[in-house]
C-alpha cells in the first residue's frame, strides 16, 4: 500500500514538474512572439520614416522647380499640396485594403511563424 502512495506521490510531482514547465515554455514563446513582432513593427517604421525624409525632400524640390515654372513658388507648393490631397482621400477611401488588412496578416503571420531551431531560419 505505501508503494502505491509513493507511486501516486511521483506522478503528482512529475504532473507537477510538467504543468510547470509547459507553462514556463508558453511564457517563452509568447515572449519570442512578441519580441519578433515588435523587431518587425519598429523596423518598418524606421524605414517608413527614412523613406518619408526622403519624399519631404523630393517633393520640396518638385514644389520649387514646378514654382520656377509657373512663375511664383507658392503655386509648385500648392499643386503638391493637391496632389498629396487626393492621395489622402484614396488612402482614406481604401484604408482597410491598405492598412488594417496588411498589418492584421502581419501580426497573425508572426503569431502562427514556428522559428526553425536547426538552421535559424525564420
Amino acid at each position: 500500500m505505501e508503494k502505491i502512495a509513493t507511486n501516486i506521490e511521483m506522478l503528482f510531482e512529475k504532473a507537477q514538474d510538467y504543468t510547470k514547465s509547459s507553462i514556463e515554455l508558453l511564457k517563452l514563446n509568447a515572449i519570442d512572439k512578441t519580441a519578433d513582432i515588435t523587431a518587425s513593427l519598429i523596423f518598418r517604421l524606421a524605414f517608413g520614416l527614412i523613406v518619408a525624409m526622403f519624399l519631404l525632400f523630393i517633393n520640396i524640390g518638385i514644389s520649387l522647380y514646378i514654382g520656377k515654372l509657373m512663375g511664383e513658388n507658392y503655386l509648385g507648393f500648392l499643386i503638391v499640396s493637391v496632389f498629396y490631397l487626393i492621395l489622402a482621400i484614396i488612402l482614406f477611401i481604401f484604408r482597410n485594403q491598405l492598412i488594417k488588412v496588411p498589418i492584421t496578416n502581419l501580426v497573425i503571420k508572426k503569431l502562427l511563424e514556428t522559428k526553425n531551431r536547426e538552421d535559424g531560419n525564420n
